[in-house]
């Protein structure tokens, strides 16, 4: 068994599954929620060794949290950072498996 660092898990939170993410996928590119503190270098280096695959870039984007009424009752939800890693030719991550 392969020597994973705990740490990766906190990192990587979920993947996105969405219509953009699916279109994205075609184009060697896979998009997760990370942790709000995360940085580039720990999102490639989590994602390179939990999936075992080589990562060519990392973009990032904080989607702020909308407000919303339910019941009368206002609330807002929270804010959701995602990283889009694109893989190196050859490479890819089934994320419909999970981990």
């Amino acid at each position: 068994m392969k020597n994973i660092d705990p740490r990766h898990y906190d990192v990587i939170v979920a993947p996105v599954v969405t219509e953009k993410a699916t279109v994205a996928s075609e184009h060697n590119k896979v998009v997760f929620r990370v942790a709000s503190k995360a940085t580039k270098p720990q999102i490639k280096e989590a994602v390179e060794k939990l999936f075992d695959v080589k990562v060519k870039s990392v973009n990032t984007l904080v989607r702020k949290g909308k407000t919303k009424v339910f019941r009368g009752n206002f609330g807002s939800q929270s804010d959701v950072k995602r990283a889009i890693v694109t893989l190196e030719e050859g490479h890819r991550i089934d994320v419909t498996t999970g981990l």
